[in-house]
């Protein structure tokens, strides 16, 4: 995809803009588009500060809305919302990162589109399409195979996803 703000906002960084100084209010949302798609594509994207381990571009990350922090998801279960890292992202750097729209993320085993999206066990940050119990990503679905765009992702249709959590 080659996102970009929708609307010129005075001031904001670009999408692909990542650095240690912050530069757009922490969880402002733009709407952001792909205009060189067949179709025009629409989406979200939020601005966060990560935390902890790097974060690479296409995984799936944990943040907390109010204090606007970003973390690699766990392998496991979690609960609260998730998005999709745009970039390759530093602990103690702002970037942006997307919450609704087509979004590259990492899938390293075969998915199958229209399924539903789960965390990919042993893998932080990284999803799948094999149910295990409390690992769900709600408001996610499978868009295509693994490999499309490239190897080891897949396009996942979003919309504010979030982790299920605990399952009894």
């Amino acid at each position: 995809m080659a996102y970009q703000i929708a609307a010129n906002q005075i001031g904001y960084p670009a999408l692909s803009n990542v650095s240690t100084s912050q530069g757009a209010a922490l969880g402002a949302v733009v709407d952001i588009v792909d205009n060189t798609a067949a179709v025009p594509l629409g989406g979200e994207a939020i601005y966060l500060k990560a935390s902890g381990a790097s974060i690479v571009a296409g995984s799936l990350v944990d943040y907390d809305p109010y204090l606007n922090t970003a973390t690699l998801s766990p392998a496991t279960t979690g609960v609260g919302p998730v998005a999709v890292s745009l970039n390759v992202v530093a602990s103690g750097s702002y970037a942006w990162f997307q919450i609704a729209g087509a979004a590259a993320v990492t899938a390293p085993n075969a998915m199958s589109a229209g399924a539903d999206v789960f965390m990919l066990a042993a893998t932080p940050g990284s999803v799948d399409d094999a149910a295990v119990n409390g690992e769900q990503i709600l408001n996610a679905k499978v868009s295509t195979t693994t490999g499309t765009p490239s190897s080891g992702l897949a396009y996942l249709n979003i919309n504010r996803p979030f982790h299920q959590g605990q399952v009894l």
